[in-house]
């Protein structure tokens, strides 16, 4: 269709907040009824005012009201321009001006009997043909009673919407009346789930545990024949990032029954009780949708343990609702056929009660990926990106070790972005390395002005790191090192290639603590001075040292024993040990870091020739390589191979390209501050 020819869609006006004007019309109403209330108010007079005016002849009617007990006085045309009456009257008059055909005041009496008497005294000279009449009427006050339901109707519906807004506007649970239903979305065979375990790579292990879960309500009789029970349901616990939710979604592709998704924080409401309401609805409507899956995000929201931190003698909302879902979830009825999902990444603050079996029968452990699971993660997410020939899935997951899928997916929109920043047509592998250094240590700061003394600082602290892992045999070999500054306070950086391995033996921790002092001990040697820039060395340096002693026994001195507890909360201040033993761990811990120091300057003090060399190179390019490093100081002096080394080999091995020098595992090790 030609372009003329295309019909022109108008823009979108923004929503009109329809509650924004109603609330300004009901401010300006109550205005209007309290100015016309007050207004239409008769000034009240005197009796002697009253005399006067019966004995100038300004009246021209008089209403007897016998209910209310006063006298509404209505004046002539001409006397109302009189000033003595000009002030008063004024004060009745309506936003629409001075009612001529009054009343204008009122006259208070004891009873009718005794005005009539006293009415019939002032007017007894007064001639018959000028002489009013009293008129007797009888009325109720409807106007007070009009403001006051008025009133009472506006403080009404302020409620309403007020609730309405603070429960979610319309829908389930919009409502006043509805606040105690549940939150939960449905997704059934009208709007189901696009998402399939086809999506969830890096996970099999747990995919095959949900897999199951689904298998159970498909097919029910293939496990009960043999007198098994169905699961009433699984926990996945794992670090932020890791696919929970994502595997839960595609739980709900798959699973062909109907699935309520919610989050922990939608039982959570100011009101007493609502929580529980929601989780009794949420049930009720499970059962009646059964077999179905109910699926619980963040379920820490809810389900922390009952009576950490909480007032003596106080009442928890949080507790009611969890104590509604424990008595739900391991109820009366076993054969509901609803089976629980919930994913939390804090399992150490949930409630013991909540995760035993029969509540939670499973609990389905998601870890961070390995080098198998990343490759497998990657190609999930380069799908819908344009790549180059020279991408190398598997390069690219040996080079993020530690990063989870969440991480992973965002290397690759990095990625993405940055070929698009600089107009290219596909993305390639220099872009995937720019976008993990972006990941890593933080966006490239191109205009930060370092002195050239704070700049050789740095090259020779990087390069005292580069140096000590070198040669030391069971240190990360450094893989990349720049003195670009990156991030918040970063002046530099170091990548290295950690090992896929679980077990630390002394002499690999020791091994890390020395070439983490690199950078130190080589200011001290080439300035005989030392700077703030070691300040993340040294705290990891500490924690190292302090977790060999008290937490993994690797120490001598104070032996075989553990003073780490898992169960311990953040609230604990008493140490389990004695004041004698803390020093002795104070003492041992500094003989450790110091050990590890001195060996550290020596081995630089051997090597500064070749610390001089990468330093210098580091001032000139600010960027080395592994291949630069081989090329300056030689190969690393021992047998065994790296994991980068085997990595590159078995690449090369299966045909591909040698590996990219450039490309490196990454343990980012922050660089000098100023």
């Amino acid at each position: 269709m030609p372009e003329n020819d295309k019909k022109i869609v108008p823009p979108k006006l923004p929503k009109t907040n329809y509650q924004t004007w109603v609330i300004l019309g009901l401010v300006a109403l109550v205005l209007i009824l309290t100015r016309v209330y007050n207004s239409g108010d008769l000034v009240q007079i005197e009796s002697s005012s009253f005399e006067d005016m019966v004995q100038a002849n300004d009246i021209k009617k008089l209403v007897l009201v016998p209910d209310q007990k006063i006298v509404e006085i209505t004046l002539k045309p001409e006397a109302l321009k009189n000033a003595k009456y000009k002030q008063d009257i004024e004060k009745t008059s309506t936003p629409f001006g001075v009612n001529e055909n009054g009343p204008h005041f009122k006259y208070l009496v004891p009873s009718v009997d005794k005005f009539v008497e006293k009415y019939d005294a002032l007017t007894k000279n007064i001639a018959r043909g000028q002489k009013v009449d009293v008129r007797v009427e009888d009325r109720e006050d409807y106007s007070g009673q009009i403001f006051s339901w008025g009133f009472l109707l506006l403080m009404i519906l302020g409620f309403w919407m007020l609730m309405r807004r603070m429960t979610g506007g319309g829908g389930p649970g919009g409502q006043i009346f509805n606040i105690g239903k549940s939150k939960a979305a449905l997704f059934d065979a009208e709007n189901k789930v696009k998402i399939t375990f086809a999506d969830v790579a890096g996970l099999e292990e747990a995919k095959e545990e949900v897999k199951e879960i689904v298998d159970f309500l498909k097919t029910p009789q293939k496990f009960t024949k043999l007198g098994g029970k169905i699961p009433k349901g699984a926990l996945l616990v794992g670090p932020p990032g890791t696919g929970k939710t994502l595997l839960a979604k595609a739980v709900a592709g798959e699973a062909g029954v109907p699935f309520f998704s919610l989050s922990g924080s939608d039982f959570v409401e100011m009101f007493v009780g609502v929580g529980a309401a929601r989780v009794r609805d949420l049930f009720k409507q499970a059962k009646e949708k059964a077999p179905c899956i109910v699926f619980i995000d963040e379920i820490d929201a809810i389900g922390r343990s009952r009576g950490r931190g909480q007032m003596p003698g106080s009442n928890d909302e949080r507790e009611n609702t969890l104590n509604s879902l424990l008595v739900e979830m391991d109820g009366f009825a076993t054969d509901s056929g609803v089976i629980i999902l919930a994913a939390t990444n804090r399992p150490d603050v949930l409630d013991s009660a909540l995760m035993r079996p029969g509540r939670f029968d499973r609990q389905i452990s998601i870890d961070k990926p390995d080098i198998a699971g990343r490759e497998h993660i990657f190609k999930v997410h380069l799908k819908p990106i344009k790549l180059s020939k020279n991408v190398d899935v598997k390069k690219l997951a040996a080079q993020t070790p530690g990063f989870a899928g969440a991480e992973i997916a965002n290397v690759c929109n990095e990625a993405a972005l940055i070929a698009a920043r600089r107009d290219k047509q596909e993305v390639d592998m220099q872009d995937f390395q720019d976008a993990i250094d972006r990941v890593i240590g933080g966006l490239e700061k191109k205009t930060k002005i370092i002195s050239p003394e704070e700049k050789k600082i740095v090259a020779y602290h990087e390069a005292g790191h580069a140096v000590a892992g070198w040669f030391l045999e069971h240190a990360d070999p450094l893989v990349k090192v720049s003195i670009v500054p990156r991030g918040v306070a970063a002046l530099g950086y170091a990548q290295y290639l950690p090992k896929e391995q679980f077990l630390y033996q002394t002499e690999q921790l020791t091994d890390e603590m020395c070439m983490t002092f690199g950078g130190r001990a080589a200011e001290e040697i080439i300035f005989d001075k030392i700077s703030t820039g070691a300040l993340s060395d040294l705290e990891r340096i500490t924690k190292m040292a302090y977790s060999m002693v008290t937490v993994y026994g690797m120490n001598k001195a104070i032996g075989n024993m553990s003073f780490y507890d898992s169960k311990q909360n953040d609230y604990t201040f008493n140490k389990p040990y004695s004041e004698a033993t803390s020093e002795r761990i104070d003492q041992e811990v500094k003989k450790i870091i110091d050990q590890a120091y001195e060996r550290t300057k020596q081995l630089l003090i051997e090597h500064r020739e070749h610390l001089e060399i990468i330093a210098k190179e580091l001032l000139e390019k600010e960027i080395l390589f592994q291949s630069d490093l081989e090329r300056l100081i030689g190969k690393r002096p021992f047998a065994h191979q790296t994991t980068y080394e085997k990595f590159t080999n078995a690449t090369a091995e299966a045909g591909a390209k040698p590996a990219d020098a450039s490309a490196g595992d990454v343990k980012a090790e922050e660089a000098p501050t100023a």
